[in-house]
């Protein structure tokens, strides 16, 4: 009896048809381009089609059958479904009693067997055919075309009972795996890629799919695919994740990287069970800019050099702060860049790792194995650091570790989510740390938003409305001065005003009089006021001088800020 189990390439070289060359360029060609690793072999004249088919079919006892001379028996078409064979490259012959005989190019694809074993319930016998007469079968006795406008008829029609849908993991994988569901999902991720969208949401309603983009930071509909496919294209996202497929009713996370040419996104997918089924969000994170420089994110010059200054100190906390969304780790990327040196020891702990850095020890949290941000911190202190950057300060416990740091002569970055940059001060005190502590190891808090940056394709003169006018100046007649400007909408910012995105600022840089309101506890507020009088310039001040400079409009500040 044949082995089925034997790869192609180890049966070829085996054979001495091809060398250990040929078959990595053909491996490589085969993760390049996706095709199957006979149809490399062929493409790139290492082996000819009729040659690889006689080895094949002599070494594995396969038979060969010419399609181009078969009848076909019409019944055996509907077990195979037509995506199937396009994708797999197989068509169904003949079946007798309980054994269904299917012509294969590649018959050592055991996957593909035993998948069709599972759909049809059948033993499968595979023979060996041409690729070529394979898909001239298929194209001419398969009906329907694979056009995102018909695929709807390649779903059933009546939604499923999710416990039924929970356990049968083949019927979700064969789904996921149809020309038309692939199509759709590719098509999805490469728009959201060309729109610059930061995140993609695919929401379930009741008798609906939606699929939002979130482009500079406004969520935007785009799309509604048939409710019916909401399983196959959540099963889909969720293989390319390498997540459990089966598991409708638990909150998962995953990511997968997407390459196209020389550019690489990654996307990290998190999906959350509802009662209209899973919920999938992916955040884009493309690198492909590289790591930002301070001017490029929008600080300016006096607020760069203090906040070089601060980076530049032997040791304390240098914290950065803002909600989810707010460019927190461009920032942070951007200060490692600016402090990395060939003489400083620089270890990171991140979850994830999004930006890959040659001159700095990256290291990735995993919680499921115990390597949270607490325990790898103290790893981390093991590793003869100057400089640690911990991606998120998130409780008491890896607070405490990160500032004995900063007092033993370590320079320690973070991040925090608070409101400004006097919050992050009264947060770590809540948290439970001594307010000495804090007062003695943190160096400067840089508290950012991101806003809308004006369409320049579009862009015209406009007077805002009378109120936000009055908020500018105190003025009832407003600030003649200044020169508004906005963006009319144009096919460049589909019609939004806005391209890009810029971001306001704040720095708080500690003194001893601020030192010593932290140890009494006062409120942040209180803080921020001492701060502002000590020249300390607030996001909302960062956000009006960005408006003069025709950066932004005024809505887009008082969107992000607090008035």
């Amino acid at each position: 009896m044949a082995k089925k189990n034997i790869l192609l390439g180890d049966m070829l070289l085996d054979q001495r048809l091809i060398s250990e060359e040929d078959l990595r360029r053909a491996l490589k060609y085969h993760r390049d381009t996706g095709k199957l690793l006979g149809r490399c072999l062929i493409e790139l004249g290492i082996i000819d089609e009729k040659s690889l088919i006689k080895a094949i079919s002599d070494q594995m006892e396969v038979q060969y059958v010419s399609l181009k001379k078969y009848k076909l028996d019409p019944e055996v078409l509907d077990l195979v479904p037509r995506e199937f064979a396009l994708s797999h490259r197989v068509f169904p012959l003949f079946k007798i009693e309980k054994k269904l005989t299917v012509g294969m190019v590649n018959p050592l694809d055991v996957i593909a067997i035993d998948r069709l074993a599972h759909m049809t319930n059948l033993q499968i016998e595979s023979v060996v055919c041409h690729e070529q007469d394979i898909e001239d079968a298929i194209e001419t006795y398969y009906k329907g075309g694979d056009s995102f406008e018909e695929a709807e008829q390649h779903f059933d029609s009546n939604e499923e009972d999710e416990e039924t849908a929970e356990h049968d993991e083949f019927s979700l994988r064969l789904q996921a795996e149809e020309g038309p569901v692939i199509k759709l999902v590719n098509m999805i991720l490469l728009q959201a890629i060309k729109d610059g969208a930061s995140d993609i949401h695919i929401e379930p309603k009741e008798k609906s799919l939606i699929i939002r983009y979130r482009i500079d930071g406004i969520l935007h509909e785009v799309l509604a695919p048939p409710k019916n496919m909401q399983l196959a294209i959540v099963s889909r996202i969720k293989i390319l994740s390498h997540l459990d497929i089966a598991n409708l009713r638990l909150p998962q996370d995953g990511r997968f990287r997407w390459r196209q040419d020389r550019h690489v996104v990654v996307f990290r997918v998190s999906t959350l069970p509802t009662v209209f089924g899973e919920k999938i969000v992916m955040r884009l994170l493309d690198n492909s800019d590289g790591i930002l420089e301070f001017p490029k994110l929008g600080i300016n010059k006096s607020m760069i050099e203090d906040f070089q200054h601060i980076l530049h100190k032997p040791y304390g906390i240098v914290l950065v702060t803002g909600p989810t969304g707010s460019g927190k780790s461009t920032t942070i990327y951007a200060a490692l860049k600016e402090i990395a040196s060939p003489e400083k020891n620089v270890i990171t702990l991140e979850d994830p790792i999004e930006y890959n850095m040659n001159a700095i020890t990256q290291s990735q949290v995993n919680t499921k194995i115990g390597m949270t941000f607490a325990a790898g911190l103290r790893s981390i202190l093991r590793q003869d650091p100057d400089v640690i950057m911990v991606g998120e300060i998130r409780d008491l416990e890896t607070a405490e570790i990160a500032i004995k740091a900063a007092l033993t002569g370590h320079l320690v970055l973070s991040t925090l989510h608070t409101n400004d940059a006097a919050g992050s001060i009264t947060r770590l005190v809540d948290m439970g740390v001594e307010p000495f502590l804090v007062a003695s190891a943190v160096q400067g808090v840089l508290a950012q938003r991101l806003v809308r940056s004006i369409c320049q394709s579009c862009v015209q003169q406009y007077v805002p409305n009378e109120k936000l006018l009055q908020i500018i100046s105190g003025d009832q007649n407003g600030n003649g001065d200044i020169t508004f400007v906005k963006g009319k909408g144009c096919d460049r910012c589909k019609g939004t005003g806005y391209k890009g995105r810029n971001g306001v600022y704040e720095l708080l840089t500690m003194n001893d009089d601020l030192r010593q309101m932290v140890i009494d506890r006062k409120t942040n507020t209180e803080i921020a006021l001492e701060a502002q009088k000590r020249g300390m310039k607030s996001m909302l001040q960062d956000g009006l001088e960005k408006v003069e400079k025709h950066v932004t409009t005024i809505e887009e500040v008082f969107r992000v800020t607090q008035v």
